[in-house]
């Protein structure tokens, strides 16, 4: 299940420095707007409907949770940042930049301002080449018309040839040197929203705790002693089965696999939760478990106070959640990072999000890659 939009844009310069300019537009855009994950190779091409210098094109695809008129007003802000005036006079200008939304999702839009997939698409070898480069088994929407199909139907004869490479700005944050990376955190910091966000923009396989599945979950939370020791056993169990295979199956097309739990969580809610002749046959069993447990090649955890936390509870609405008492919340991150200063051989990073939103704000997701850059570099 994906959970953030596909954005395919067409990037274009025939002013100035046009090579600079493109740079300059897709890192602005990867810090504004969404992330950019991948980059073709720049093009020359002839001015397009109008006699001018010539341009230099490329193509990004880009992740985001905006919509569509969303992600048009911030590129037309990225555009005016970057020296683009758009004139009142018919037809077309040279410009210092200029990027056109090619696609988004497999949606079909028709408004005023704003048409998807572009409506000249099919006309401009400019567009098409770059994008047969960044996504080769790219399909018109509804048509279903291939990219190879439409560049041999085109009716471009301008000149566009290839003249070099771009820089990528997630080719810095190199996650492919893991195997296994765990992101955890507290009931509400986020660690599954981040995981799949990352899994998505970085080419891994999830792997996502199976909770909203277990039977006792609602009952605990209506009555804590009478279900704590069979919903911390049902856990426990579960998650090793699910981390044991997953690790376990190699997936040839992911570079790696991003977790939105470690094992290790099952020892700190059960602390807890259980009582105190519980916890013991509880740890008994869990640590001949653990010994047979691979462990991550990097431990996140995303740091939230309580009063962030019971926001997203209740922002997120799973019913048998809401009266999460406050001081239950303290007491597993005070847990967590008990655990953490124990652990001398585990890769950990700590990072506090408490006053962040990585879903809603771009720079606050790419403060979380740097954190992770900073960390294993």
């Amino acid at each position: 299940m994906k959970t953030q939009h596909q954005v395919i844009l067409s990037l274009g310069s025939n002013l100035g420095e046009k090579q600079k300019n493109i740079q300059l537009c897709i890192d602005l855009l990867h810090q504004e707007v969404g992330t950019i994950t991948a980059v073709s190779s720049l093009y020359e091409s002839d001015a397009w409907g109008f006699e001018s210098e010539a341009f230099f094109n490329c193509t990004v695809m880009m992740h985001t949770h905006l919509k569509p008129q969303k992600v048009l007003k911030k590129i037309l802000k990225v555009e005016s940042k970057l020296g683009r005036i758009r004139s009142e006079e018919e037809g077309y200008q040279a410009r210092v930049i200029d990027v056109d939304i090619i696609a988004f999702d497999d949606e079909v839009i028709v408004e005023e301002q704003l048409q998807i997939p572009h409506k000249l698409m099919k006309e401009r070898l400019f567009v098409l080449l770059p994008l047969q480069e960044l996504v080769f088994d790219w399909e018109y929407p509804k048509a279903k018309t291939t990219i190879t199909e439409l560049i041999a139907k085109c009716t471009d004869k301008g000149n566009c040839k290839w003249i070099g490479k771009l820089q990528s700005p997630l080719k810095k944050i190199d996650l492919s040197r893991f195997n296994y990376i765990a992101i955890e955190g507290n009931i509400g910091a986020g660690k599954t929203t981040l995981t799949t966000k990352m899994a998505e923009d970085f080419n891994a396989k999830t792997v996502l705790e199976r909770f909203a599945d277990n039977p006792f979950l609602p009952k605990f939370y209506k009555d804590q002693n009478r279900y704590a020791f069979p919903l911390e056993m049902s856990f426990l169990a579960d998650r090793y089965q699910q981390i044991s295979d997953d690790l376990a199956q190699f997936d040839l097309f992911k570079d790696f696999i991003v977790a939105d739990y470690h094992i290790f969580k099952s020892l700190i809610f059960a602390k807890v939760t259980l009582q105190e002749d519980e916890y013991r046959l509880y740890k008994t069993l869990f640590d001949i478990i653990y010994k047979e447990m691979p462990k991550p090649d990097l431990y996140i955890y995303l740091y939230q106070n309580t009063e962030k936390l019971l926001q997203n509870i209740k922002r997120r609405g799973r019913s048998y959640e809401q009266e999460i008492p406050a001081d239950y919340l303290e007491r597993i991150n005070e847990g967590y990072l008990d655990y953490i200063k124990t652990q001398k051989d585990l890769n950990v990073l700590v990072i506090d999000v408490s006053e962040r939103d990585f879903v809603k704000y771009q720079e606050d997701y790419l403060f979380i890659l740097e954190e992770i850059y900073k960390k294993t570099n």
